[in-house]
């Protein structure tokens, strides 16, 4: 029995939310389940319609994406999950090539690269995230940036079991946050070299409308964790560098 891979979309008041929950029903992979979160919203609930006898639909008060994508876990019955905000959308083959790319290397958690978009899907930048060659690389540089787009990573769902849920204090770096938490855990994220996502521009994301508070909420994360991991690296420098993508 292939195992069941859950795709949790946290959803607030998003005129594309219609285009992610179509992205997540065409995969290939033909064991999934679309879990959508409406984390209180008040309009453009409309588009959910077409898709409410396919998908798992919560419907919950107003939290915050970590909120939502932690309710979508708990109800998940996957073995694996994703995430899938609701302004993208996913390659058709991202989860039947992901949970591949995972079970061949028994990896726990891994990501891939991504496409820049805009409104009408054209593609901005291809392939733009950073790209690794081995575990330690990616160690480095999240003491600098979060290299790790959060709906390019599958998860076991034993991570969630053992580091705990997205942090609900951090309205804006939640996946920064756990990925610096499951790093020095001893997670290694592995990286697939493929664009399996279309990550979405547009004026109305938290990126766009609030890039001060997400500067803050980065000062803060770096303050508490990048000693730790740095001491993590000094103490596993050859076991990282062995792990190679």
């Amino acid at each position: 029995m292939k195992p069941i891979v859950s795709i949790v979309i946290p959803f607030y008041n998003c005129s594309y939310v219609d285009q992610a929950i179509r992205s997540a029903l065409s995969q290939t992979y033909p064991n999934t389940e679309v879990i959508v979160v409406d984390d209180g919203s008040t309009k453009e609930l409309e588009r959910l319609t077409p898709f409410m006898n396919r998908i798992t639909y919560i419907r919950k008060d107003n939290g915050g994406t970590a909120t939502a994508v932690n309710e979508g876990v708990k109800k998940a019955k996957g073995e694996y999950i994703c995430w899938l905000s609701s302004d993208d959308h996913f390659n058709q083959q991202k989860v039947e090539k992901q949970l591949r790319f995972m079970l061949n290397r028994g990896a726990k958690a891994s990501f891939h690269n991504y496409d820049f978009v805009n409104k009408d899907n054209e593609v901005l930048l291809p392939f733009v995230g950073k790209r690794f060659s081995n575990a330690k690389e990616i160690y480095l540089s999240i003491t600098n940036i979060n290299p790790i787009n959060g709906c390019s990573v599958m998860l076991h769902k034993d991570v969630f079991k053992d580091v705990g849920y997205f942090s609900p204090n951090l309205r804006f770096t939640q996946d920064y946050e756990m990925w610096c938490r499951m790093l020095i855990n001893g997670y290694v994220m592995y990286y697939l070299d493929e664009v399996l996502l279309k990550y979405r521009s547009h004026p109305e994301s938290g990126t766009s409308k609030h890039s001060d508070k997400m500067k803050k909420e980065v000062r803060v994360i770096k303050h508490y964790y990048h000693s730790k991991i740095q001491q993590f690296m000094v103490q596993h420098s050859a076991w990282l560098k062995n792990i190679k993508f």
